[in-house]
């Protein structure tokens, strides 16, 4: 099972991957789809449920954010993608999370 399908990529029963991208340098651009190369992975300091995903795409800076349901697999997506870093967002889309089934 490919990460961009995994049944706890999800809020309240909306899919989560990808996020909206935003512009960090930019007010109100927004970008949607596994684009970008990921940059750094951020930890919601207010909590365990968000991770915030920094990105570049066409020499420009994004963020996103993914929320989830469940904590545990939040940490788990979390630890993972900061072993993608300078990876694509849709080679990171295929990642196989068969094991966590």
């Amino acid at each position: 099972m490919k990460l961009r399908d995994h049944p706890l990529m999800s809020h309240h029963r909306v899919r989560n991957w990808p996020p909206v991208w935003v512009e960090k340098f930019a007010v109100n651009k927004t970008l949607k789809g596994e684009i970008g190369v990921l940059e750094h992975v951020g930890d919601n300091p207010a909590g365990d449920d968000k991770l915030y995903l920094h990105i570049t795409y066409e020499n420009k800076s994004y963020v996103g954010c993914l929320i989830f349901d469940d904590p545990g697999f939040c940490a788990l997506i979390g630890n993972l993608l900061k072993k993608h870093i300078n990876k694509s967002i849709e080679e990171i889309g295929s990642l196989d999370l068969s094991h966590t089934l």
